[in-house]
């Protein structure tokens, strides 16, 4: 199995240092790369008022200056908020400074609030995000100029520079979580990015499925090509794992309040595990090493490959634990 890291960073307005969250996710990159993670993949929100992370790849490119063989990834950039050329062109500077190194993480977006705040209808996220995939993937791969008239965007005569290090693109993942999302992801012969809190038979559905799909439409089978994330957290005792798990149980109810809506037209996927008693933390990988290792296994058992692994507040403890007591029994 490979592994590597789900997260974010904040820098909150009004803090006595707020780049304090950043200096330190881009040192906890650095360690990981020498640890032995795979890769990095950061997420992008906006209007929260907790600080999260909104310009991923300007983060991302400083990550790539400190590491050399760390995979730099998103988790995802949310395609209707963005020009898509201007997005091409700099997830395509990003791929040839880190020497080809970038995983290009794209979703439709789940926040209604990021999309009143953008002064944008969620219910045009769909074909938002299909138009402006399209248009990336044109940018990267035509060395002739193109034209393009869409929906929702219009480019007269261009052609895209600087061109991305890998060919003919970098891997494009797209996150999804239902059985039609699977299957356009699989269709497209892109990456699968699966969410943090499916069980895994779930999980193992949807991995099957991906596959299926992909070999049906044509696209040749690759490794790693699916990733799911998880909540980890490795304790070094029951009162260590009980403070873990009131801090995570607390970053869940903000997430979960950020997620709603004000209507029940529209619900992120998040508020369907909500439903149930401990929905968003059934699928976490907490405990000993033990106890985690096994939730590992139960994943590799359903076709999992690559795991993400969200460590929370603790996450630079939790991938030096896992690191050197959980790893090494599965790599």
């Amino acid at each position: 199995m490979r592994f590597g890291l789900f997260g974010s960073a904040q820098a909150p307005r009004g803090a006595p240092d707020s780049a304090r969250g950043y200096q330190e996710f881009v040192e906890w990159n650095v360690e990981a790369e020498a640890l032995g993670y795979h890769a990095s993949f950061l997420v992008e929100h906006h209007f929260t008022g907790i600080g999260q992370v909104s310009a991923s790849l300007t983060l991302l490119t400083w990550v790539a200056a400190r590491t050399r063989s760390l995979r730099i990834g998103t988790a995802v950039l949310v395609l209707p908020w963005h020009n898509p050329v201007l997005l091409a062109e700099q997830a395509a500077t990003l791929d040839l400074l880190s020497g080809g190194r970038l995983d290009f993480g794209v979703g439709k977006g789940y926040r209604r609030n990021e999309f009143d705040g953008f002064c944008m209808a969620i219910e045009e996220a769909d074909a938002r995000f299909e138009e402006a995939l399209d248009v990336i993937a044109k940018a990267w791969s035509s060395n002739a100029r193109f034209s393009h008239r869409g929906t929702y965007w219009r480019f007269d005569d261009i052609v895209v520079e600087p061109p991305p290090a890998q060919t003919p693109h970098p891997p494009i993942w797209i996150a999804a979580g239902s059985a039609p999302s699977v299957a356009r992801v699989a269709r497209r012969g892109a990456c699968l990015l699966l969410d943090q809190f499916a069980l895994p038979e779930t999980i193992g559905e949807r991995v099957a499925q991906y596959h299926a799909e992909r070999a049906a439409a044509g696209h040749p089978s690759r490794p790693l090509s699916v990733a799911v994330a998880r909540d980890v957290y490795v304790a070094n005792d029951r009162a260590d794992l009980e403070q873990a798990l009131a801090q995570q149980a607390r970053a869940h109810r903000q997430m979960v309040e950020l997620s709603q809506f004000p209507d029940d037209r529209h619900r992120s996927h998040i508020l369907s595990y909500v439903d149930r008693p401990g929905g968003t933390q059934a699928s976490g990988l907490f405990g000993t090493p033990d106890q985690v290792a096994r939730g590992l296994e139960a994943l590799r058992a359903q076709g999992v490959d690559y795991v993400l692994i969200n460590g929370g507040r603790a996450q630079r403890e939790t991938l030096r634990r896992f690191a050197r007591h959980v790893m090494p029994d599965f790599v």
